[in-house]
């Protein structure tokens, strides 16, 4: 995993553009699905973020996730996806997931942040990535190599 500083500048010119973005992605209405991801014995029930506008807002604007419910990201094509905790509520683990199913990397404990924050990027392509509450992959024993399904 990598954690790449954003500069305090570029930060202060990207947050302007991020909030108008999610303005006006807010006045489009978006139906909510969802996806079962199961690890091993653990099953996540969670929202899938597949369309640009779901990924933009993420979990932006929510206070918590309840018990093993998650965010899914699904990607168009295997790349380096990076996640910020920028304007976020509550911290979070970041699983990413290739396209073979397993996980390639583990952010545990992201802090929300609202300057300088760090966009954390896996060490190999991914395809997906989860966002679960902070302190679920150690509570049930998640790690890299893992195989994912996701039905």
């Amino acid at each position: 995993m990598k954690k790449v500083p954003v500069p305090f500048i570029i930060t202060l010119l990207v947050i302007p553009v991020m909030l108008a973005i999610l303005f006006i992605l807010k006045l489009v209405p978006t139906e909510t699905t969802y996806k079962t991801v199961r690890i091993g014995n653990t099953t996540i029930r969670a929202e899938v973020a597949d369309t640009l506008q779901k990924q933009t807002e993420g979990l932006i604007g929510r206070n918590s996730l309840s018990s093993n419910n998650g965010m899914l990201f699904i990607f168009n094509t295997e790349n380096y996806p990076g996640i910020w905790m920028f304007n976020m509520s509550f911290p979070i683990d970041i699983i990413w997931i290739n396209k073979d199913m397993k996980i390639t990397d583990i952010v545990q404990d992201a802090k929300p942040c609202m300057l300088n924050c760090t966009t954390y990027l896996p060490s190999e392509k991914s395809l997906y990535v989860l966002e679960v509450n902070s302190g679920f992959t150690t509570k049930n024993k998640i790690k890299v190599g893992n195989t994912v399904s996701i039905s």
